[in-house]
């Protein structure tokens, strides 16, 4: 229990008040974004919230790491939108129980690690994406419905709604510098929510977006027929859910160890993210993953234990018990302050700083990120493109290293001692660097360092021998691997592999482990 849970373990020196004060701070700035995205895709309010308190609690308790809250994420919920219009809710509900049982499966084969294989340009175009989207989702709070039209606001509503807002942020701002006692984000809400209460100001509130009152999540089996269409049906959906969210959420977990100087488990929160959404299909949630800007909020508060994310779900929960009718009257201009300034804090602003001194593919793939992340609010999208691009620029690089070293020894044997990695991309220049035709009849290859990575290096290979043995040259290949002089099987005759000296390593195509 120890290992799983350290809540109560006095020697983690856990600050219990910021714990408490950031957990608070979290479910206010949490639920307005929950209930957003449930209307946005269609759903009934209340699943934003249930998603909130279930993805909340559970990943708080057996995520990877201490700090990182979960909720009911955009992110994930965008993907669902297509099949709550075509097939409805029930639907959904599969899919995203589906979505948590390949969590787990990725969790629990340990493939989180290949998280390490995003390059710092793709996170920076990641979180740099993410902070214009938490931003311009602000701007929805300056517009108003007239006639059925989303308009922006005008005249005196927009001046109370831009001053409020103005205000929020100069109290996140300013507080730090007399005091960090408490979490500026939950003060700023506090004194907005009062002034806007005692002097009868008319502005929008949570309360214009949904109602939030409601009881315990209820069990719900997803009334679906278990075939085989049904599968055809809810499997894709289900599993770019279940990408987006562990994209986002591995990211977001890597950033959160940047800031605190830790180390999460990328595994566990692979489980911990499945085992919610399970929950979530069975208990009337939309589903999620965790949350960029309130994990922000959270750390920003001083909070550094998985208490702040129990207490934030468990807010969550009572609100919807007894609490809506005084949340439902907090001030909208209050929650996008605050997430303004989370936005602000967001936006890797250091990337300005050093874009003179990255290379040139690397600004390409960030911006390049930002820009999909921004306009097409796929995050799995964003960072598979930059993963790519990022890949094919280092084995364009890497194809340009490999070279080789020729001369001629006291016994008219000519040497080739080849250095750089012998993959797909670099062959061809490998083969274009032997003269078959000039060359003496006895021709040495060393490979000692060089590596033979793939397939296409093996192939190149094969034909080299081929090449030398048509010309009737003795060939020689030292400090080959032993794979690749069994797949070497042409010019059986007229090859000498130097096996005393060769290393015993593995081609990438191998199976062991």
């Amino acid at each position: 229990m120890h290992a799983v849970l350290r809540l109560f373990d006095f020697s983690q020196k856990v600050n219990y008040k910021n714990e408490v004060l950031a957990g608070l701070t979290v479910a206010m700035t949490m639920m307005p974004e929950s209930l957003s995205f449930a209307i946005l895709a269609g759903f009934p309010p209340l699943m934003g919230l249930y998603a909130a308190f279930i993805m909340g609690l559970v990943t708080a308790v057996l995520g990877g790491r201490p700090g990182l809250i979960s909720g009911g994420a955009g992110a994930t919920v965008v993907v669902l939108i297509a099949l709550m219009k075509t097939h409805g809710i029930e639907y959904v509900f599969a899919a995203v129980a589906l979505a948590g049982v390949v969590q787990i499966l990725v969790g629990v084969f340990k493939l989180g690690k290949f998280i390490r294989l995003v390059p710092q340009p793709v996170m920076y175009g990641f979180v740099n994406g993410l902070a214009v989207i938490i931003f311009t989702a602000q701007l929805e709070q300056f517009k108003t419905v007239i006639n059925g039209q989303s308009v922006w606001l005008s005249g005196e509503p927009l001046f109370i709604m831009a001053g409020l807002v103005a205000l929020t942020i100069a109290i996140v701002v300013l507080l730090p510098r007399f005091t960090k006692a408490v979490p500026p984000s939950l003060v700023a809400i506090i004194i907005v929510f009062l002034i806007v209460l005692g002097f009868g100001i008319p502005t929008k509130t949570v309360k214009d977006i949904a109602a939030v009152s409601g009881g315990f999540p209820p069990f719900h089996i997803p009334a679906i027929p278990f075939n085989l269409e049904t599968l055809k049906v809810v499997f894709p959906y289900a599993l770019i859910m279940a990408g987006v969210g562990l994209t986002e959420g591995l990211l977001t977990l890597n950033l959160v160890d940047e800031m605190t100087a830790t180390r999460g488990n990328g595994n566990r929160e692979c489980i911990a993210q499945g085992t919610a959404n399970i929950l979530n299909g069975f208990f009337s949630g939309m589903g999620g993953c965790p949350m960029i800007a309130q994990t922000l909020v959270n750390l920003s508060a001083g909070a550094r234990a998985r208490l702040s994310g129990i207490v934030a779900a468990l807010t969550i929960l009572l609100i919807i018990f007894v609490g809506a009718p005084v949340i439902e009257r907090v001030p909208m201009a209050a929650l996008t302050g605050v997430m303004i300034m989370v936005a602000i804090g967001t936006f890797e602003w250091a990337s300005f700083r050093i874009i003179n001194k990255m290379p040139r593919q690397d600004i390409f793939v960030g911006i390049l990120v930002a820009l999909i992340t921004v306009w097409l609010h796929n995050l799995a999208l964003a960072v598979l493109v930059g993963v790519i691009i990022s890949a094919l620029v280092f084995a364009w690089e890497s194809a340009k290293r490999i070279r080789a070293r020729k001369y001629v020894d006291a016994t008219g044997a000519k040497h080739y001692e080849v250095y750089g990695p012998l993959f797909f991309g670099s062959v061809t220049a490998f083969t274009e660097k032997f003269d078959v035709n000039e060359d003496p009849q006895e021709v040495i290859i060393d490979f000692k360092d060089s590596r033979v990575a793939d397939m296409s290096a093996i192939e190149a290979l094969n034909k080299l021998t081929d090449r030398y043995q048509k010309a009737g040259k003795k060939l020689h290949l030292k400090h080959l691997s032993a794979d690749c002089k069994q797949l070497l099987k042409n010019a059986d005759a007229v090859i000498d592999v130097n096996i005393l000296e060769d290393p015993a390593y593995h081609v990438a195509t191998d199976k062991q482990i």
